[in-house]
């Protein structure tokens, strides 16, 4: 504390972004302020805070700051930070869900309409997101059937390409074909355009006429599939709040907290339409609800293009220039943000005040006993191996083989008892000969461990605990690595599958944690993980290794021919499925050679 006493006096009145730190020197919690000196000092003042505060304040061994500009600029910061440090006590959409978009850019002269879930500021116009039983595929289908709009990346030229099979079925106009000019398709694009901002009655209209067309000429199973088009429309238009305009693109979250959880919920509109809502479980440090509902939304809408209207709560009106300042920033979009208190804006945020409220109820036991599962099982883990610090980033390693063929290996990374598939690794073995497993996880972790004081630590950290699946063996194998790279401070342990025993470099004799304990379990499914993730790396190999074996027994298949059809097939079982002709449309292929390859397997057969 004598550190942080002396720091205090010497902190600035900038604005700027705070990062507190553990005695291990982890990054626990990442804040912005306004005036440094004046925010960080209440952390340490003696004046009531909130148990989840208290906590975290218990933890701090020492805090960094960085100066900004602005306090926009420290808002931008602190989301960066967030990202690259995953604080235990900031909020964290861990479980956040990206919904699907579509996209189309008007400024192309035959613009294609593709689905995305990554909104970037790239001029051109996002719909959606598609959510709560709207499915993008319907959506797209619709665009099709209806406007014979293009969804392919076919690249646009002088020279004509073959029409596909789209134009040929009434979906497609062919704009790459030149079977229409520039303003035929433009006029398509402008009502499927229209079509996307919510006016159904031309899309109706013309499903109904293709349904009763595919009905009076018996073909009913294309008439059932316009018959569910048309009920899924009718879904949408039940969606429309009548007393809301046509045009109101709005979100509405609101926050609720018991003083130890928190939840927020957020409810999407478009065009008038309420597309869906999701709920949000929080669990962070901050002191007040102003700064945990503004931390939320400025994540939130980090990966999200933001609507035209924020409709939140009234604690967030000290935040609301920041925000819409944030926004024009980043999206170059103005977004109105709204404290509803009468009207239907109020009544939608009221009943997002209601789903907030019941998913906190229903979801605190669950948040408890992912605890448990995760953080919970991190210390015990510590306590019962006696390992020296808490292991906050575990790393897990495993190699997978058949006699030696197609040797692979894979590092799995669990943060604070939680898979981050993100930082997930997988290695293909080079040096060893035959069936080695010893030897091969050697390599690999040779080969990951040469990061650690290097300019890539940064997206290789050092791990707290290495995790090896096997028993003394491999145990001994990698503690030859350590030693002959001179590695220490670095927890090491194996975890043998027969009988579940934890091998330590600290004794000899093997750690037997209850089958019941929630640290076994945690290690179990980082293990199990590991093992998962290197057999699906293993048999992705081995198959196309088999694949490309096969294709090259065909006479004309060169090494180009045998790519383009493993890229577009994937497996053996879809090629040998194949017609003549989809195996002509394949790059390269063309019809005779197609022929060649269909009677090359039906000769197998």
């Amino acid at each position: 504390m004598d550190i942080i006493r002396e720091k205090l006096k010497l902190l600035p009145d900038n604005p700027g972004v705070y990062i507190m730190l553990d005695k291990y020197s982890n990054v626990i919690y990442v804040g912005k302020a306004r005036v440094l000196k004046n925010r960080v000092r209440q952390y340490f003042h003696s004046t009531p805070k909130p148990d989840k505060v208290m906590r975290m304040v218990e933890n701090i061994a020492d805090f960094n700051y960085i100066i900004t500009k602005s306090e926009r600029d420290a808002l931008a910061l602190e989301n960066n930070l967030i990202k690259k440090y995953k604080p235990k006590y900031n909020i964290l959409l861990k479980d956040d869900k990206t919904y699907p978009y579509i996209r189309v850019d008007l400024r192309e002269r035959f613009p294609g309409f593709y689905v995305t879930r990554k909104v970037r500021k790239d001029g051109a116009r996002y719909y959606g997101p598609y959510m709560g039983g709207v499915s993008y595929k319907d959506i797209l289908e619709i665009l099709q059937l209806t406007f014979q709009i293009r969804l392919c990346h076919t690249a646009m030229g002088e020279k004509p390409k073959r029409e596909c099979l789209n134009y040929h079925i009434g979906r497609c106009i062919a704009p790459c074909a030149h079977r229409c000019t520039e303003e035929e398709y433009a006029a398509c694009v402008k009502k499927a355009v229209n079509f996307l901002e919510g006016n159904y009655k031309d899309a109706e209209s013309l499903l109904k006429e293709k349904m009763l067309s595919a009905a009076s000429g018996e073909n009913f199973e294309l008439a059932l599939d316009y018959r569910n088009k048309l009920e899924m429309l009718s879904k949408l238009e039940a969606r429309r709040i009548t007393s809301l305009s046509n045009f109101l693109d709005a979100d509405i979250i609101a926050y609720t907290t018991n003083s130890l959880y928190s939840a927020v919920n957020v409810l999407i509109t478009r065009k008038g339409v309420m597309q869906g809502g999701t709920s949000y479980a929080l669990e962070e440090a901050h002191s007040s609800d102003a700064e945990a509902l503004s931390q939320f939304i400025s994540q939130y809408y980090a990966e999200r293009l933001p609507p035209s209207e924020i409709i939140t709560e009234s604690c967030l009106e000290g935040e609301r220039e920041l925000l819409e300042g944030f926004f024009k920033e980043k999206y170059d979009k103005s977004v109105k943000i709204t404290f509803a208190k009468q009207g239907v804006k109020a009544q939608l945020l009221s009943m997002a005040q209601e789903n907030a409220r019941e998913y906190l109820e229903k979801s605190v036991d669950k948040i408890k006993h992912k605890d448990d599962m995760t953080v919970n099982a991190c210390k015990r883990l510590q306590s019962i191996l006696g390992l020296e610090k808490y292991p906050r980033r575990m790393e897990c390693y495993d190699i997978s083989n058949i006699s030696g063929v197609d040797k692979v290996g894979s590092m799995v990374v669990f943060i604070d008892g939680e898979a981050e598939r993100s930082s997930y690794r997988r290695f293909r073995i080079r040096t060893v000969e035959g069936a080695n497993d010893f030897a091969s996880l050697q390599e690999v972790l040779k080969r990951r461990l040469s990061k650690l004081g290097t300019g890539e630590e940064e997206r290789f950290p050092k791990p707290d605990l290495i995790i090896i699946d096997g028993g003394k063996g491999q145990l001994s194998a990698v503690k030859q690595i350590f030693a002959d790279m001179n590695i220490d401070g670095l927890e090491l342990i194996s975890l043998a599958k027969r009988e579940e025993e934890v091998f330590t470099l600290s004794s000899e004799e093997s750690v037997k944690i209850d089958h019941r304990d929630f640290s076994l379990k945690m290690l179990q499914r980082i293990r199990d993980e590991a093992h998962r993730f290197a057999i699906t790396y293993f048999r992705n190999l081995h198959s196309k290794r088999n694949l490309e074996s096969v294709l090259s027994q065909i006479d004309g298949v060169g090494k180009k021919k045998r790519i383009a059809l493993m890229e577009r097939f994937g497996t053996i079982d879809k090629i040998m499925s194949a017609s003549e002709d989809e195996l002509a449309r394949t790059e390269g292929i063309g019809p005779v050679l197609a022929k060649t390859i269909r009677e090359y397997f039906e000769g197998q057969i």
